[in-house]
């Protein structure tokens, strides 16, 4: 599984890192705006990711923004879900709006912080990432 954890902040970047990295190589981008640059790097490349953790509240551009430009390119690519990375958004944000919000622009699944690991496993396995 290759991840990219896209996260501002250190601490819940190394913690992401340490976690899924047992699961296959990880990258980090800090912002939405790295995340984009990533994403486009990786699918130019012919290895895509398989998973990206994205943070909503973020400097430069936010996981909302992220997401959605993420979704719009693998449209404009023929990818459409399932067959696209899974997003999962990793965010202290509880508010529904912005749940809502995330699964209109196609997220697959909304993990709370602080992550609990149990719960984010049975996220990647019920998104056929891990067994």
């Amino acid at each position: 599984m290759k991840t990219l954890i896209v996260e501002d902040d250190f601490t819940n970047r190394l913690f992401l890192q340490t976690f899924l990295s047992r699961y296959g190589e990880c990258h980090i981008a800090v912002n939405g705006t790295e995340a984009l640059k990533a994403f486009r790097m990786a699918a130019g490349s012919g290895s895509p990711y398989d998973l990206i953790c994205m943070d909503i509240m973020m400097p430069e551009m936010d996981g909302q923004e992220a997401l959605r430009q993420i979704r719009a390119l693998e449209e404009s690519r023929n990818v459409v879900p399932p067959q696209g990375v899974k997003i999962v958004m990793t965010t202290a944000v509880k508010e529904m709006k912005e749940v809502f919000r995330s699964f209109r622009a196609l997220c697959d699944a909304y993990v709370v912080k602080p992550i609990d690991t149990a719960e984010l496993l049975g996220k990647l396995r019920s998104l056929e990432l891990i067994q």
